[in-house]
């Protein structure tokens, strides 16, 4: 009978508590479909008093994570701790030293040390596997590997943080300003420690620099992603999306070109009946467009202790059956260092700017629109008290160049109060 495959997990939060009930609940099932019994010898975390609701009386206790990597019972590392540095890093670097497999669900780690960790795990014959890491309990990064190996990947897109997506969408269903709906947030715990991560569009970069390496066989370049998230949105901006079909989405995208590797996450609006403008809540989608099998759609939830232990459970049933498959698809040495590369190719843009209640304001605005070679195609002044007025303008289709030229010199028309927010119209 083959021998069990042995698991130790650093981190007994929401995700490593779901892995542990994962493991109680189906074992024999586990056993089944991996050909072998799955195990826990240890375990470590912050507090060993905390009361988790679950007896861990069954398994050794590690207070440093980077001895229970160590451990000769120990097959598999299973990082579910956090933070790009730290514990967790050594922790997986004294795993892979001391030969072990390592999952785990750590994106920021990822985005910026991937690739040496990689490196080093793929030299003493290993693999790290980071399902959990990317858009939660969505099989995406199997997607990729397996379903899609096949195809040259034209463009990856997709809503990546269940956060971002559920103050955006309750902002347009209650009716409620930015700041309400981001306090609500911060009450029911769907916010980070820090809320930059998830509101500044930093947590779905993340997840962004990673899909794009393994769909373009490129190494993770989480610096050159261009990052913009939700906090200048306004409920004024979701009521003129939705009367123009669309809804606003924090969007990541990423696409190669022949200038190099666009990576963008940011605002977008995008049509409301697609699937990316109906997604709700904090549901994550991604949309992956390949040569062969052209657009794939994966929706499921992107966070939480269920769909993210699922996730991390993938990859060690994979483990278990001896599929090992490098960590960003290929061989880290053979992925390419991309050029960065800004978006080129033309969209419309909806642009938002409160105006001094002026005459000729308007004409001075489309003047230097005109002069960078943009071109409206629609404008709306709607309801406002002195001494400025809210004016809306949706252009037809221009490029970012075009835009970049401009919006520096509306400001010095004199006309402008603050500065103007400008929004993709993404096509889907």
């Amino acid at each position: 009978m083959s021998t069990p495959l042995r698991l130790g997990i650093a981190g007994l939060g929401t995700v490593g508590m779901g892995v542990l009930k994962i493991i109680r609940r189906h074992g024999e099932m586990l056993a089944a479909r991996a050909g072998r019994a799955i195990e826990i010898s240890a375990v470590s975390a912050r507090s060993r008093d905390k009361d988790r609701g679950i007896s861990l009386s069954a398994y050794a206790w590690e207070d440093d994570p980077v001895a229970l990597a160590r451990r000769e019972d120990v097959d598999v590392f299973v990082e579910l701790m956090g933070g790009s540095d730290g514990p967790a890093k050594a922790a997986t670097e004294a795993a892979i030293a001391a030969g072990k497999d390592v999952v785990t669900a750590n994106k920021a780690m990822l985005a910026i040390h991937g690739q040496a960790l990689a490196e080093a795990a793929e030299a003493k014959g290993h693999v790290i596997r980071f399902e959990a890491a990317v858009a939660g309990g969505i099989p995406v990064m199997k997607a990729l590997t397996e379903g899609l190996a096949g195809n040259e990947i034209t463009r990856v897109m997709g809503v990546m943080n269940g956060t971002c997506n559920y103050i955006l969408t309750r902002m347009q269903g209650a009716g409620l300003s930015y700041d309400e709906v981001f306090e609500e947030a911060r009450r029911l715990g769907y916010l980070e420690a820090d809320p930059t991560l998830d509101v500044g569009g930093i947590d779905a970069a993340h997840k962004l620099a990673l899909l794009a390496s393994v769909a373009f066989g490129t190494r993770v370049a989480f610096d050159a992603v261009e990052i913009e998230g939700i906090e200048r949105i306004t409920i004024e901006d979701i009521h003129q999306a939705a009367d123009m079909g669309f809804r606003i989405k924090l969007l990541g995208v990423a696409q190669m070109t022949a200038r190099g590797l666009e990576q963008r996450m940011s605002p977008c609006l995008v049509p409301a009946d697609s699937p990316l403008g109906q997604l709700e809540g904090g549901t994550n989608m991604v949309v992956l467009e390949g040569d062969s099998a052209g657009q794939i759609v994966l929706r499921g939830a992107g966070a939480g202790e269920g769909p993210t232990a699922s996730a991390v459970m993938s990859d060690v049933i994979d483990i278990a059956r001896h599929t090992r498959i490098p960590t960003f698809g290929q061989p880290a040495r053979s992925l390419a260092t991309a050029k960065p590369a800004r978006a080129a190719t033309p969209a419309p843009w909806y642009l938002r700017m409160q105006l001094e209640d002026k005459p000729g304001a308007l004409a001075r605005i489309a003047a230097v629109l005109g002069e960078s070679g943009i071109s409206i195609n629609r404008m709306r002044q709607y309801g406002h008290e002195e001494p400025t007025a809210p004016v809306l303008i949706v252009t037809h289709k221009t490029t970012r160049e075009a835009l970049d030229h401009a919006l520096p010199r509306l400001g010095d028309t004199g006309v402008l109060a603050g500065e103007p927010v400008a929004i993709r119209i993404e096509d889907v």
